[in-house]
């Protein structure tokens, strides 16, 4: 087994600590840090993104692979440096004002991480008017995420749509919505680009909508 596959392997295992080691180890016998962040960590992620979509794991293993994945690229940041692995630009991602549920939007800011954005985490309860004001002070923001987790919360959803919409953003990002009693048709009614139903299928739309 190669190096970089032992990489994934830990990855997909969540031994965040032996990530970090074998990424040096790889470093320091000379494979390439894009190799080591393509092959090792952004390929584990999409194969434990995969097996979370066909119910082979679930969200407790999908957290600590996260994890794993983001000790692994922490420690090879230095070593990509002028390389900066092909960034897709940023991604602003929070719960909706009312929610303090974070465990979905943590998931898929991991997972979009993952994907090569810059991920801004304005965290739970987030007015309408920080994602705004977030996305006009990163002209480089491709993406805003919003989620929520109770259905009381969705009309908040709604109006962040509308702020966004009004204050000339959506000429700049692309809204993906998610959450527990999201649809796609909520997403469509309150104009967002688009909805998924999981962080692996966030992580790949992000990238599609980038």
């Amino acid at each position: 087994m190669s190096k970089i596959e032992e990489i994934a392997a830990a990855v997909a295992k969540g031994k965040a600590k032996v990530v970090a080691n074998l990424v040096t180890e790889a470093l320091n016998e000379g494979a390439a840090p894009l190799d080591v962040l393509n092959q090792g960590l952004i390929g584990a992620m999409d194969v434990v993104g995969e097996k979370f979509k066909n119910n082979e794991i679930f969200v407790p293993e999908m957290l600590v692979a996260a994890r794993a994945m983001k000790k692994g690229v922490e420690t090879l940041k230095p070593a990509l440096g002028g390389e900066g692995g092909a960034s897709l630009g940023k991604c602003v991602i929070g719960t909706v004002a009312g929610d303090l549920h974070d465990i979905g939007k943590n998931l898929v800011a991991m997972m979009i991480e993952s994907t090569g954005f810059e991920v801004i985490d304005l965290g739970v309860d987030v007015p309408k008017e920080k994602f705004v004001e977030t996305v006009k002070a990163n002209p480089d923001c491709k993406i805003v995420g919003l989620s929520a987790l109770l259905t009381t919360t969705m009309p908040a959803m709604k109006e962040a749509v509308a702020a966004l919409e009004e204050a000339g953003c959506k000429n700049q990002v692309k809204i993906m919505v998610g959450g527990a009693p999201i649809t796609q048709e909520f997403c469509d009614e309150i104009g967002a680009d688009a909805y998924t139903a999981d962080a692996a299928s966030a992580a790949q739309k992000a990238k599609e909508l980038a």
